[in-house]
């Protein structure tokens, strides 16, 4: 339970200047995310109207 509480700190501490470092590198790296999400979104909604 420890190590958990440790990893998730880190990993926000890490986000946390990740973004005050290099806030333009981390905007690509989120609108990258979103872009993989509504390109699956999109290919999904194509495989289920093509079933119709």
């Amino acid at each position: 339970m420890q190590v958990k509480k440790v990893l998730t700190y880190g990993g926000i501490a890490f986000v946390a200047y990740y973004l005050f470092a290099r806030p333009a590198d981390a905007a690509d790296a989120v609108r990258g995310a979103f872009d993989t999400v509504f390109n699956a979104a999109d290919s999904l909604a194509q495989f289920f109207n093509s079933l119709a």
